[in-house]
């Protein structure tokens, strides 16, 4: 299935190079050199996936990835000369996908693009887990709708991005498994998923903060110290 990439850049020469291995993957792709020109690119037809520089001459490309992240079906992959950890952190808790650092190989850049898609076509790798017997997983305190992707804590709807959304789904699929920060990437990223595990970390601390558990006294995700993390309800 042909997907459409935004390839959100300053610098024409990167744009130009990024765009010819899209296109050599099947992809369509428009770009923007600004933030602003980038969100009324994808206002007017909006991308699948967005390839966002941080380093935008107008808009941060932070406050672009927040006003994208309104759209929860859309995929955001950071691209930043930024190396500071903190940096990166802060781009995910914001809802970015994954992210790539400059100087990078436009291979590289094409094969994260790749991963991401893999896993939005099916939406599913953690979608699919709990199988056909099992589409609304309720736990009480907490509701999980696989088939409508909604999730409900109360009567309070909770917004999740999409692969927060996954990654809740995985674990609670198998509520009380321990699952390691590699299998929860091969779950929900992808087994061809080749960046940072702490990744698993940030986004975990999201689901945590929207669902307002408490990482000190967690009463749904449990961290397990040196291995990863699981799901505490109906365990």
């Amino acid at each position: 299935m042909t997907r459409r990439i935004l390839v959100v850049d300053d610098e024409a020469g990167i744009r130009a190079v990024l765009r010819e291995y899209l296109l050599a993957d099947g992809h369509d792709v428009v770009e923007a050199a600004t933030g602003r020109q980038a969100l009324q690119v994808q206002a007017a037809a909006p991308a699948d996936l967005v390839l966002l520089d941080i380093g935008l001459p107008d808009i941060d490309g932070l406050e672009v990835l927040r006003s994208l992240r309104q759209d929860d079906e859309v995929y955001v992959i950071l691209v930043t000369a930024r190396a500071e950890e903190v940096d990166k952190l802060v781009g995910l808790q914001v809802g970015a996908d994954d992210y790539v650092t400059k100087p990078f190989s436009p291979r590289e850049v094409a094969a994260r693009v790749k991963t991401v898609l893999r896993r939005a076509r099916g939406s599913a790798g953690a979608a699919a887990a709990p199988g056909p017997d099992s589409v609304v997983m309720d736990f009480g305190s907490l509701r999980i709708d696989v088939e409508r992707r909604e999730v409900t804590a109360g009567a309070d709807d909770v917004e999740l991005s999409a692969l927060e959304f996954d990654l809740l789904a995985a674990m609670a699929s198998s509520p009380g498994r321990v699952w390691s920060r590699r299998q929860l990437l091969d779950q929900v990223w992808g087994d061809d998923f080749f960046g940072d595990e702490r990744v698993v970390d940030v986004h975990v601390r999201n689901l945590r903060r929207v669902l307002h558990d408490d990482a000190t006294d967690p009463t749904v995700i449990g961290t397990v110290r040196g291995v990863g993390y699981k799901f505490l309800l109906g365990a």
